[in-house]
């Protein structure tokens, strides 16, 4: 997922060059969710896996 968010930001980036401002909002924008989503996803599965350790150490 961060890998799309990043080729989006890099299609904003270059549309934002070339003058296509519609463009470029609508993959800055469509970048922004997927690395906001990333960013939870990560969190969530930080949270799980700190969890599971501690469930397997015992403590």
């Amino acid at each position: 997922m961060l890998k799309w968010a990043l080729i989006f930001a890099i299609v904003a980036i270059v549309a934002g060059l070339l003058g296509f401002t519609g463009i470029a909002g609508a993959a800055a924008g469509i970048a922004k969710i997927l690395f906001f989503l990333f960013v939870v996803g990560f969190l969530i599965f930080l949270a799980l896996g700190t969890f599971a350790a501690k469930k397997i150490s015992g403590n």
